[in-house]
């Protein structure tokens, strides 16, 4: 056995960590390989990243926002990432161009906080926010409709990522007898899990 040569379940190593470079000489990038951000239906490069976002979206998730506390934009952007749990995060080319038009609108206006401008609502974008309560909710709508159908345990997610960042060191780092030795530890974890699926087949 030699380099990232070894087995996995069967799987070669080096099938595991075949690159997407058009040289097929293994992925290249810091990080493990784009299947593992797949993992439960996450998000890929060049896939889709969540619900489509509507024309006027940005414009409503930026009033919405504001309408807690005024923002700068780079905060704007990051109110509505972690709002949509990383879904949407739109560009700043998209959410500037915005303030503009809602500055021009009356809705909006920059200020200077501490030496820092930042964006608040304006009276009359106050009341826009509080007479169109439906237009806002339903910008967020679709990202919690998501976020309601991902039924996987909160807690799995993150040991099942840690546990294939620790895999893809070894495949891409580790010599052939640490490769080895990993490939014994996966497949008895894999008859483990297996094991707890038929315990609880055998309890119902």
């Amino acid at each position: 056995m030699h380099g990232k040569h070894g087995m996995w379940g069967g799987v070669p190593w080096e099938h595991l960590v075949k690159g997407m470079d058009s040289g097929g000489q293994g992925w290249r990038h810091s990080g493990p390989p784009p299947w593992v951000a797949g993992l439960f239906g996450g998000p890929q490069p060049g896939g889709p990243r969540g619900p489509k976002v509507r024309r006027g979206d940005v414009r409503a998730a930026i009033l919405d926002v504001l309408s807690v506390e005024p923002m700068n934009g780079y905060q704007i952007i990051s109110q509505i990432a972690q709002r949509t749990g990383g879904a949407w995060k739109p560009s700043p080319g998209s959410v500037y161009p915005t303030i503009q038009q809602l500055e021009d609108e009356g809705l909006v206006e920059s200020v200077s906080t501490n030496g820092r401008r930042e964006n608040r609502l304006t009276e009359a974008g106050r009341t826009y926010v509080e007479e169109h309560p439906d237009e806002l909710a339903a910008t967020w709508r679709p990202f919690d409709d998501a976020a309601d159908q991902d039924e996987t345990p909160p807690g799995l997610k993150p040991a099942v990522g840690q546990v294939m960042g620790a895999v893809w060191q070894v495949a891409t780092s580790g010599s052939p007898q640490q490769q080895a030795q990993a490939a014994e530890i996966l497949s008895d974890t894999r008859r483990r899990l297996y094991g707890l699926l038929a315990d609880g087949d055998a309890e119902s």
